[in-house]
């Protein structure tokens, strides 16, 4: 979606997504059209960007490898783990100390949900 800001003048900042090309009939209409707005400090007063491509822009050219099919496999079954074990009212609390207790150690994990994805990816490894 693009985000706008609107000034005295009409438009001041277009930024995002403004058309994506809609799939009718078994086939895609239309064109991708994003706008850019650079926020970096610069000398260059042209700032705003809009860019066009075809309805086959983002269609992969390659087979999916086994490789990659592996990785699908493996974040599928770790994000559900992960979401199971965020909401077992069994494992809340010794995973919260758990955590607490490595957070603020040498190469701790700061947060309790890339705490939880490192035990769970760890403990599929291990079974496979």
């Amino acid at each position: 979606m693009a985000k706008m800001t609107v000034g005295p003048g009409g438009i001041e900042i277009l930024q995002g997504a403004l058309a994506r090309p809609t799939k009718k009939n078994g086939h895609k209409h239309g064109r991708y059209f994003v706008a850019t707005h650079r926020t970096a400090a610069t000398t260059n007063p042209e700032c705003q960007r809009i860019y066009s491509w075809g309805k086959d822009r983002y269609k992969r050219s390659t087979p999916v490898s086994a490789r990659e099919m592996q990785a699908r496999t493996r974040f599928a079954a770790v994000r559900q783990a992960v979401w199971d074990r965020a909401h077992d009212l069994n494992k809340i609390s010794q995973d919260q100390a758990a955590f607490i207790a490595q957070k603020d150690t040498a190469g701790g994990i700061r947060t309790m949900n890339a705490w939880l994805w490192k035990l769970e990816g760890d403990l599929y490894d291990a079974n496979h």
